[in-house]
């Protein structure tokens, strides 16, 4: 039988829901966006969220960083990352090749967890900053400062993202190779330049929402791959490949996982997502933002 809360104490489990259904929805972001213009599924995806992660810690560790800090150089490294990723191992080893690509992308999630596992072993860490338990007062919330933070950036982030899509020459470019790749090459598109573009934004995407997961959560060598499960439901229920899909099934399942938890409990807080999952794939597999084929 459902426990009975006041209405205060719900609102604040939604609002708190919203805060973290922003941050996979970031999660989401790279893994969507690498869907819409290539047609893979990235399962690297979980390993390159994990590497990014230590990478805020030993940033923090050896310069004194603060992960918000960190952001922005963080972002712009893992961009050159995603790009030579793309560019150099990826389309090389796969020879364009969806299926083969698949298997290099899970190769590549393999090589890294273990080269992780050598060098940090299996131990648990987290930073301890002074802002990771301070609380937001809004009088008829609490919230989390550093959640509160990380919504503020990922909304920022999701709407860049969509302004680079839509406004600058590189998004016209990605979108049209998204839509028809060769014909996108017969008007002198660079199709290669692009995929790699495309995976560099995706790894940028993973290194902002690691700063933002850093003061408030822990990483060890598959931390990552907890949220990427997360984040194939929020793209499947916003719609493969759809930015807007990805922000907004984000919320839903932050607000989902939330009020699972509050009535069910802290350890089958994630059934509702599954269930979810279950329910888009056999009622509308497209997605709440998806185009049918």
């Amino acid at each position: 039988m459902l426990r009975s809360y006041p209405p205060q104490i719900v609102l604040e489990a939604v609002l708190n829901g919203l805060l973290t259904g922003a941050v996979y929805a970031l999660v989401a972001l790279g893994l969507t966006l690498v869907y819409g213009v290539l047609h893979i599924i990235n399962f690297a995806h979980g390993a390159m969220l994990t590497l990014a992660m230590f990478a805020v810690l030993m940033v923090h560790l050896s310069l004194g960083l603060d992960p918000y800090l960190a952001i922005v150089p963080l972002a712009a490294l893992f961009f050159l990352f995603g790009y030579g990723l793309q560019r150099f191992v990826i389309s090389p080893a796969s020879r364009n090749d969806d299926g083969a690509i698949l298997l290099v992308t899970l190769g590549l999630s393999i090589v890294i967890e273990n080269a992780l596992l050598a060098v940090f072993r299996s131990d648990t860490r987290s930073l301890t900053l002074d802002y990771s338990f301070s609380i937001v007062d809004l009088g008829f919330a609490l919230l989390s400062l550093p959640r509160v933070i990380g919504f503020g950036v990922a909304i920022l982030v999701a709407g860049a993202l969509w302004a680079i899509l839509a406004l600058t020459d590189t998004g016209k470019a990605i979108r049209a190779v998204a839509k028809e790749k060769l014909g996108a090459a017969l008007v002198g598109i660079d199709v290669n330049h692009v995929y790699a573009v495309t995976f560099g934004l995706g790894a940028a995407t993973i290194a902002i929402a690691a700063c933002l997961l850093m003061p408030s959560f822990y990483v060890n060598p598959r931390a990552g791959n907890a949220f990427v499960l997360v984040a194939f439901t929020v793209v499947v229920l916003g719609g493969m490949g759809s930015i807007p899909g990805a922000l907004v099934g984000g919320l839903i399942i932050g607000v989902v996982e939330s009020l699972c938890g509050l009535y069910l409990g802290d350890s089958l807080g994630q059934i509702g997502i599954f269930l979810i999952f279950i329910l888009v794939l056999l009622l509308r597999p497209t997605g709440l933002f998806g185009a049918r084929a």
